[in-house]
């Protein structure tokens, strides 16, 4: 598979076939639960979007990454959650409606954040020498074209067919992990000196999921929210959309040593979350 064909035409239909099937699961009740429940979807947001940008710097900080890398890092924080999330929560046992809710929320206002938080990192690290560029209304047009789009095209689906919606959300998120797969392997495949990004990259993007899960889980007890919006907070804030991270790196940034973190951080969030699903899913509910 041609590079220029993987990027501009496999990454993008892969994210917006992904964010297509979770607009699939979400109505418009969904975003009534921000007001509704202010205290969880806040606790849950401000970790996400505030919280955790300030663990990926604090780690490029500590563990001395070299610029590229730590652009990666910077972009995995970026990100919002994605549909991975929802399935670990819903399997965890969480609140399933909290995470489609944060998820959404998230990835509408990241739309706007990810170009500014971004375009900074590559300033101050000055990644690629300062040839890497990410134009604000460029960047934002296709964040838009790829995520927003399809997420209200695939609740207008599931407004207008139900039914048809539901028998097709398995078959789509199907699809989303296979079209994830090859991304990372081709990504993978790309690296030449592969054995040392994952030793660069690896323990920075382990310790941002940790660190991420834990501030959620932890903020989540401080605000006196229950076991099951905990469990999602924790999920929510610790893993975040591996495939949008992957896009933006090989799509966007067109740089695979960019990518590395994204490339570790997607394997090792499964790991993390199925920990996750064997702690707090076998449990009972009262």
């Amino acid at each position: 598979m041609p590079p220029d064909f993987l990027k501009t035409v496999v990454l993008p239909l892969a994210l917006m076939l992904i964010m297509f099937g979770m607009g699939m699961t979400l109505t418009v009740a969904d975003f009534k639960r921000v007001i509704l429940s202010p205290r969880a979807v806040f606790t849950g947001i401000f970790c996400q979007l505030i919280g955790l940008p300030l663990i990926a710097f604090a780690l490029v900080w500590l563990l001395g990454l070299p610029p590229e890398l730590a652009v990666g890092l910077i972009v995995i924080a970026a990100c919002p959650g994605g549909p991975t999330s929802n399935v670990i929560s819903h399997l965890s046992r969480g609140d399933t409606a909290l995470s489609v809710t944060l998820t959404a929320v998230s990835s509408i206002v990241t739309v706007f954040t990810i170009p500014s938080i971004i375009a900074f990192a590559i300033s101050y690290y000055g990644a690629g020498d300062g040839t890497v560029t990410l134009p604000f209304v460029k960047t934002v047009g296709q964040l838009i074209a790829v995520t927003l789009l399809p997420i209200a095209l695939g609740m207008w689906l599931h407004s207008a067919r139900p039914s048809f919606a539901q028998r097709m959300s398995k078959p789509v998120n199907v699809f989303s992990l296979i079209f994830l797969a090859i991304i990372i392997l081709a990504a993978v495949l790309k690296e030449k000196d592969l054995g040392q990004q994952f030793a660069l990259a690896g323990p920075a993007a382990l310790l941002l999921n940790l660190l991420g899960m834990a501030l959620g889980f932890g903020a989540a007890v401080i605000m006196g929210l229950p076991l099951n919006q905990r469990i999602t907070t924790s999920i929510e804030v610790g893993i975040q959309n591996g495939t949008l991270a992957l896009a933006i790196c090989l799509g966007l940034l067109e740089n695979a040593r960019i990518a590395m973190p994204a490339v570790v951080y997607s394997l090792l969030m499964f790991a993390t979350g199925a920990f996750m699903i064997v702690t707090f899913g076998r449990r009972k509910l009262a």
